[in-house]
């Protein structure tokens, strides 16, 4: 049995932490976007379990939860493939799991509905310190902006259209050094409350300028204290000074962009959702 799956990267522009003691609870408000590259997760049946990212042997934890979930009794084979780098703030792990988790559905017949699945992934997530919030954006596809504390899966699609993106990723940022950082959670958290009202509102005047959107993101990524970064924060400047918009992609030592820059690579903000690509 063998099947393939796609879940697209994520990039957040702002976020908040929403503590809670069940992972199913737990989880991170803001405002994001999917991106057209992502990861394609391949799974099948196989002599003992095994997990490899771009051809190497990798100790995935958060795909292994979500392997262990939905099949304890199988050896499961699952390769993983993705242009994007890991740690650079593409959501890559939540995309690596919600693709596993997609695969192995369809693979194995375990007909669960899109939504467990993603709550499976989710949870794979939290449980590793990996991510709080990428799932969500990963699941509906599209720029978005999360508010409902509790749910992790609800979101409003925001009416930015299809565009190319630029970006450029620098270093990684582990996410559990941020995560487990209580005094950086808080600065992180004050940051996003003044910042998401603003989205927010631009949300009710249905803006659909993108730039406008990515303005109000760097703005939180220097009240957060994350923008620290010296390569990051000059190509943000840089970026500004030729009458582009740009920010820090939460989490990882890499800016995106609405217009192309020295170093850039091009992505595509994207409104396609996680999705089953082949049995």
């Amino acid at each position: 049995m063998q099947a393939s799956a796609f879940a697209p990267g994520n990039l957040s522009g702002i976020f908040r932490i929403v503590r809670a003691e069940l992972p199913e609870r737990m989880h991170a408000l803001g405002m994001g976007f999917t991106v057209s590259q992502g990861v394609v997760a391949n799974v099948e049946e196989g002599d003992s379990s095994e997990i490899s990212f771009n051809g190497e042997t990798f100790d995935f934890a958060t795909v292994r939860h979500v392997v262990e979930a939905l099949c304890p009794s199988i050896p499961i084979r699952v390769r993983l493939a993705s242009p994007l780098p890991l740690s650079g703030g593409f959501g890559l792990s939540g995309a690596s799991a919600l693709a596993t988790a997609f695969a192995l559905d369809r693979g194995f017949g375990l007909d669960k509905s899109p939504s467990d699945l993603a709550m499976i992934a989710h949870i794979a997530e939290v449980k590793n310190l990996t991510g709080l919030g990428d799932v969500c954006g990963q699941l509906h596809g599209g720029c978005l902006i999360k508010l409902v504390p509790g749910d992790p899966l609800a979101a409003r699609s925001l009416p930015v259209p299809e565009q190319d993106v630029f970006y450029r990723y620098f270093a990684p940022i582990h996410t559990e050094d941020i995560l487990s950082d209580p005094q950086q959670v808080a600065r992180i958290n004050a940051a996003a409350d003044a910042n998401l009202s603003a989205i927010s509102s631009l949300a009710e005047q249905e803006v659909e300028d993108f730039a406008r959107y990515v303005s109000v993101a760097r703005r939180f990524s220097d009240e957060s204290g994350l923008l620290r970064h010296a390569g990051v924060r000059r190509t943000i400047e840089a970026v500004e000074s030729a009458g582009g918009a740009a920010s820090m992609i939460m989490l990882g030592n890499a800016v995106f962009a609405t217009v192309d820059f020295e170093g850039a690579s091009k992505t595509r903000l994207s409104c396609t959702p996680a999705k089953v690509i082949g049995r």
